[in-house]
C-alpha cells in the first residue's frame, strides 16, 4: 500500500482540512487591531483580552491563507497587523506588550518575553512574503527588537525575559522561545536578501547544535528550564507541574516539534548527521514515553525524567507536532514507520480532537480522550492545526510562508525513496 502521505487523495483531504480550520478563524481579526481569542464555537472571547502571541499567530496563518490564495483570508490578516503595529506596541520603551485586557489595558506587570517577539517576528515575516501592507516594515521593527534585546550573540541563543522597559533581563532561560525563535528565523531567512539572510540561518543553526547536543547527553529528553549560564534547572515547577508554557519534566510534544525544526535547519545549511541523529532520537524518546504510557491512546503533555508521565492531559498542539515531525522524518529518512505513525495520528486526530461539529480542533482532552478546559478553554487558535496540514504537502526548506508563495505545494513526494523502505 503507497503511504497515505504520498497520495494525492490524502493530500486533498488534508487541503479540505486547511479550508476548514480557515473558515472557523475567519472572525479573528478584531476591528480595533489584533488577533482574537477564539472560543469553542470560533467567536472572539472579549474576557481573553488580546495576547501578543496569539496575534502573532494569526498574522502567520492568514498571511498563508492569502498566499494560498484562499478569499477572506487578507482581512483577517490585515486586522491582526493592525494590532501588533499600533495598541500591542509599546510605543515608549519599545517592543511588544505581553497582552491587553479586556479594556484594552497593556499588561505591563508580564514584561517583555521573547516568547512573544519570536512570534511577532514569524508574523512579520510571514506578511512579508504574502506582500500583506505593512508587513516589512513590522519586520525591520521586530528584527531590531530582537537582535537587541533577545538575541544573546555570545551563547548563540535567547535571552527569555525582561522587564516592561527593557532595564534588567530576567535570570530564567527556556527552550520553549528557543524553540519558536528558531522557526521566526529561518522564515525571516527566507524574506530577507543575502547576506542577511545567511546570518539568520546561522544563528538559527547555533542554537539548533545546542538542541542537539541536549537531547545527546539526556537520552532524547530536553531540560525545558535553564538558569542565565543554561546550566538545566530540572527541577523547576515540580509544584505546578502542568503549567502551560513552563511545566516541570520533559515535554514529549516539544521533542516532537524540535525534532521537524532540526530537519529545517538541517535542510537550509545541508545535509549534517548530528541534526538528523538528534531529531530521530527526539521523535523516537517522545513516542516511546509520551504516546499512550497509560494504555490510552494520546500523548501525555508531559514526563518525569524517568520518562514516566506526569501531567496525562491530551494537548491538541502535541498530536499535531507528533503528525508534522513525522512526516519531516518520513520526508528525510524515506522510513515506513515514519509514514504509519503520520497515518495513526491522523486516524486518532479525526477520532478525537477535529470537532466536526463545533468547528477547528480540540485543544485538550483528560487521560481518557473527554473534551477539558482545564488548561486551554476555548479554541484560541489555529496555527498547530493548520501547519499540520501543510507541512506534509510541502519541502523542508524553505519555511511555510516561502514554500507556499513559490508554489511549492505537492511538489515533491514526502521520502523520495519511501516505496524502497516500504
Amino acid at each position: 500500500m503507497t503511504p497515505w502521505i504520498n497520495q494525492a487523495t490524502h493530500r486533498d483531504w488534508l487541503g479540505a482540512e486547511t479550508l476548514r480550520l480557515l473558515a472557523f478563524g475567519s472572525r479573528a481579526g478584531l476591528p480595533e487591531g489584533g488577533g482574537a481569542y477564539l472560543d469553542a464555537v470560533g467567536k472572539p472571547d472579549a474576557a481573553q483580552g488580546v495576547q501578543t502571541w496569539i496575534t502573532a499567530r494569526t498574522v502567520h496563518v492568514y498571511s498563508l491563507g492569502h498566499l494560498l490564495g484562499v478569499p477572506g483570508s487578507a482581512p483577517v490578516a490585515h486586522a491582526a497587523i493592525a494590532g501588533l503595529v499600533a495598541r500591542l506596541r509599546d510605543p515608549e520603551h519599545g517592543g511588544w506588550f505581553h497582552a491587553l485586557d479586556s479594556g484594552g489595558v497593556p499588561d505591563r506587570d508580564a514584561g517583555k518575553s521573547c516568547y512573544d517577539h519570536a512570534f511577532v517576528l514569524l508574523a512579520a515575516a510571514s506578511a512579508t512574503l504574502a506582500e500583506r501592507g505593512g508587513g516589512r516594515s513590522l519586520l525591520r521593527q521586530a528584527s531590531t527588537v530582537y537582535l537587541k534585546r533577545f538575541w544573546d550573540d555570545e551563547a548563540g541563543l535567547p535571552i527569555d525575559l525582561w522587564d516592561n522597559a527593557f532595564t534588567r533581563p530576567d535570570d530564567y532561560r527556556g527552550l520553549n522561545s528557543t524553540m519558536h525563535s528558531v522557526e521566526a528565523m529561518l522564515t525571516v531567512a527566507d524574506a530577507v536578501e543575502a547576506p542577511e539572510a545567511a546570518q539568520w540561518r546561522e544563528r538559527a543553526a547555533r542554537a539548533a547544535r545546542f538542541v542537539a547536543r541536549l537531547a545527546k547527553d539526556h537520552d532524547g529528553l530536553l531540560p525545558e528550564h535553564f538558569g542565565p549560564d543554561w546550566t538545566p534547572d530540572l527541577e523547576l515547577n515540580r509544584d505546578r507541574p502542568d503549567d502551560p508554557f513552563k511545566p516541570f519534566g520533559a515535554t514529549p510534544g516539544h521533542g516532537l516539534e524540535w525534532a521537524r525544526l532540526l530537519l529545517h535547519v538541517e535542510a537550509a545549511g545541508g545535509e549534517d548527521d548530528e541534526l538528523a541523529g538528534a531529531a530521530m532520537l527526539l521523535f523516537n524518546r517522545a513516542v516511546a514515553d509520551g504516546w499512550a504510557p497509560d494504555g490510552t491512546e494520546g500523548f501525555v503533555y508531559t514526563v518525569d525524567w524517568d520518562g514516566a508521565p506526569m501531567v496525562r492531559q491530551r494537548m491538541h498542539w502535541v498530536l499535531a507536532e507528533a503528525i508534522a515531525a513525522a512526516a519531516a522524518l518520513h520526508r528525510r529518512t524515506g522510513e515506513r514507520r515514519y509514514a504509519d505513525w503520520y497515518a495513526a495520528w491522523w486516524n486518532y486526530a479525526e477520532e478525537h480532537l477535529i470537532d466536526r461539529d463545533g468547528g477547528s480542533w480540540r485543544h485538550q482532552l483528560d487521560e481518557h480522550n473527554r473534551p477539558a478546559t482545564t488548561v486551554w478553554p476555548g479554541k484560541p487558535d489555529l496555527y498547530h492545526a493548520i501547519q499540520a496540514t501543510l507541512l506534509p504537502r510541502l519541502p523542508l526548506a524553505p519555511m511555510l510562508a516561502r514554500a507556499v508563495r513559490d508554489g511549492m505545494m505537492d511538489s515533491a513526494q514526502a521520502g523520495t525513496n519511501a516505496e524502497a523502505k516500504a
